[in-house]
């Protein structure tokens, strides 16, 4: 499905715009036109979706449902959906957008938020005929720990309080009521108020970030055509133990999705760069774009960003220095 915009991409690019298939121009073009149509499709379509379903669903009984649970019971189950689901950071939003104004707790969003991007089905294949099934099932398990970890913080944290008003606000409050009289009143919505509440909270929220979708993929998009590999293989080829973390940031920016990433990891590895500063790399620049940050900078305080950012560093660094000391 998501191959679509691939091909509208290269449609636009290629025949429409008659750009060369080698030049930065076409590379960055491509890059934008094809992000950026998969994020606002994705984010139309799953607004609504989880809109309408929380007008005909008790939400409630789900989240309660995992908050009656061990919690790491729901950080794992966050986890395991973002595995299983084959977005990249930004597509994670509007799922992230849902889960939240859904008030699932927080930290079993944020479980899902990291993992998701870092694995799906075409970057497991492609690891396992790159580096092998032992490579592929340790980054898989440690792509599932950092989101559970980092959901756990976060909820031991009490991030909550950090999400912008309009988010906690998105629900009425007597929707928290777990009532027969609530239960009641949802189970008598018509179809026609169903739409009208899921319209018009697609409405919200779509108004609310598409400018920064369209910042932060342009600004992802220049740095995939510009930034040669060259720079990576030059700066963090030696292996010393800051090119961890030196990976990990300048990996943010870059942003590619993970079957996208794969090649160049590839190159890198062929290229000398030892393997835990390359999965370092290459988790960063899937996982915590920065078109990413620009969209959660709408729905997140600045300071929940800054966490959010802490947790990622730290995960990824020491991901890289445990491959890099024994692999």
């Amino acid at each position: 499905m998501l191959e679509i915009f691939t091909q509208f991409a290269d449609w636009v690019v290629y025949d429409v715009a008659a750009l060369e298939r080698t030049s930065h121009w076409a590379n960055s073009l491509h890059f934008f036109i094809e992000d950026t149509t998969k994020i606002f499709v994705l984010l139309v379509v799953m607004i609504y979706t989880i809109a309408l379903m929380r007008a005909a669903l008790n939400v409630d009984a789900v989240r309660n449902y995992l908050i009656g649970k061990n919690r790491f019971f729901g950080y794992f189950v966050g986890s395991m959906f973002g595995a299983i689901t084959p977005f990249c950071s930004c597509s994670s939003i509007p799922l992230f957008l849902g889960f939240t104004t859904a008030r699932i707790p927080l930290g079993i969003t944020m479980s899902f938020l990291i993992t998701s991007p870092m694995i799906n089905e075409v970057a497991v294949a492609l690891l396992g005929g790159l580096l092998g099934i032992k490579f592929t099932i340790i980054y898989v398990a440690i792509g599932m720990l950092s989101g559970i970890i980092g959901g756990a913080f976060l909820d031991l944290i009490k991030a909550e309080r950090y999400l912008e008003s309009f988010i906690t606000d998105a629900i009425p409050e007597e929707s928290i009521d777990n009532s027969v009289d609530n239960k009641l009143k949802l189970e008598k919505m018509t179809i026609k108020e169903r739409h009208l509440f899921a319209k018009n909270e697609l409405k919200e929220i779509f108004g609310r970030v598409w400018k920064w979708v369209i910042i932060g993929v342009a600004a992802g998009a220049a740095l995939h055509g510009f930034v040669p590999e060259s720079f990576i293989e030059d700066t963090l080829g030696r292996g010393e133990w800051w090119t961890v973390p030196s990976a990990v940031i300048i990996g943010i920016p870059l942003y590619a999705n993970a079957s996208g990433i794969i090649p160049v990891a590839e190159s890198l590895l062929n290229k000398g760069l030892p393997i835990g500063t390359t999965l370092a790399f290459m988790m960063s620049t899937v996982a915590a774009s920065f078109p990413e940050f620009m969209m959660l900078k709408q729905v997140m305080k600045p300071k929940l960003l800054v966490i959010f950012f802490a947790i990622l560093l730290v995960l990824f660094t020491i991901t890289g220095w445990i491959f890099n000391a024994v692999w």
